[in-house]
């Protein structure tokens, strides 16, 4: 439902043709959301079915018609719907790379702090790259960033933990 909340309020705020759409979640919203410009296209289409959205061929200039799309009315109460849902629901994150640290005592010490290290400096240089975005993106963007950015500084706490106990 997530994925649907967001198309719906990008075409809330205008009318978009679905590269446009694309782009914009590539370039500002990649680091908070994982969808795929296929899985957009497919749940456009879906939206288009149920009435939340409608498509029209529109084109400009000498470039390749295209499918503009935007909210319905339907689709606006839909928003809606989902916006209120979304803020009320709190879903516990998952932690898939934790399943490794159950089996770090399968490796030497020695190579374990190094991988340690090195997701240590995976997570600072995407700390690095969470602080440039905060930077560029829109002010409603900000508490996103701040919630990712919190997240990642509790990671490196647990991290630096782990480290300390490998001492």
């Amino acid at each position: 439902m997530d994925r649907q909340l967001l198309l719906l309020g990008l075409l809330r705020a205008q009318e978009m043709h679905g590269y446009q759409l694309n782009e914009f979640i590539d370039r500002q919203m990649a680091f908070c959301v994982d969808l795929k410009r296929s899985t957009a296209y497919y749940l456009l289409d879906k939206l288009c079915r149920e009435g939340y959205v409608s498509e029209e061929a529109g084109r400009a200039g000498n470039r390749p018609e295209r499918r503009i799309y935007r909210i319905t009315e339907s689709g606006e109460l839909r928003f809606q719907a989902l916006l209120r849902e979304n803020l009320a629901t709190y879903m516990p994150p998952t932690f898939p790379q934790d399943i490794g640290v159950i089996f770090q005592t399968q490796l030497p010490p020695e190579e374990r702090r190094n991988l340690l290290d090195a997701r240590r400096a995976a997570l600072e240089a995407h700390k690095a790259q969470l602080m440039g975005l905060a930077a560029q993106l829109p002010h409603d963007h900000q508490p996103i960033v701040e919630h990712h950015l919190l997240h990642v500084e509790a990671e490196l706490t647990w991290v630096d933990r782990l480290l300390r106990a490998e001492v």
